[in-house]
């Protein structure tokens, strides 16, 4: 129970970056829920009803009316319990604007990523990007880096002394950062090249509230290499049929 009489209950998937941002923003705002976990190859009738339209997670469930899209739940989130926890959005119109603006960036290049409740699969298919594939990762960061310090105007985090909306939206993909960069070796903050977003990263990790949502990185390893080898099985078994096309 989130209190006052609200109940809330989120419906998930452990490696999803998009479920880890509605776990954050209920973390921060010291809410309490029910958590279900759904399986991607069996969804549940409660999830087919509560999100027709994607029938992906993550959905929140607020007294019985579900809130689809991770974006739109951690703004929910923070103008129903507005008292709750720290404050998301900025209070300023403008500053509010201009986090909703990088929310949307940072969704628009991990869109082709894993998509809401995607799990993280797609991340770890880019996790071995090269070439062209990885400058643009770095691009994005550097991009990132940029917004990190207008947004937070020289303060350790994107909402400035505390974590906000910008915050949340980035540290959903924190795990896969992690998992990616101990899988093919690509560290997207680097702090060579983004140094303030290195150490925001640094920050971010050691965060009480972050610590009690985030997955296992072991496992998500593990779900990597997994995929990739899928990949691998699924790209030979082309080759091999337009091998035998082709004779």
């Amino acid at each position: 129970m989130a209190g006052g009489g609200d109940e809330l209950k989120l419906l998930g998937m452990w490696a999803s970056p998009f479920a880890l941002r509605a776990k954050l923003a209920l973390c921060f705002k010291g809410l309490s829920y029910d958590y279900v976990e759904e399986d991607f190859k069996n969804k549940s009738d409660l999830l087919l009803s509560s999100n027709p339209v994607h029938k992906k997670v993550p959905v929140l469930i607020h007294n019985g009316k579900p809130i689809c899209e991770s974006q739109v739940i951690v703004q929910y989130i923070d103008e129903v319990f507005p008292d709750a926890g720290v404050t998301l959005l900025p209070a300023d119109p403008h500053d509010r604007a201009v986090a909703r603006f990088w929310a949307a960036y940072i969704d628009e290049k991990k869109q082709d990523r894993g998509g809401e409740g995607g799990g993280g699969e797609a991340d770890v298919r880019g996790g071995g990007e090269t070439g062209g594939s990885t400058e643009r990762t770095f691009a994005v960061a550097e991009k990132l880096e940029g917004a990190l310090s207008e947004c937070s105007k020289g303060k350790p985090f994107f909402g400035g002394d505390t974590v906000g909306y910008v915050d949340v939206v980035l540290g959903g993909f924190v795990a896969w950062v992690h998992a990616i960069e101990e899988v093919f070796g690509l560290n997207q903050f680097d702090a060579a090249k983004t140094p303030l977003l290195a150490a925001w990263l640094e920050r971010f990790d050691e965060l009480d509230a972050v610590k009690e949502v985030m997955p296992d990185i072991g496992r998500l390893v593990e779900l990597a290499k997994m995929r990739q080898a899928q990949a691998a099985a699924a790209a030979a078994a082309v080759a091999a049929s337009a091998a035998g096309e082709a004779s």
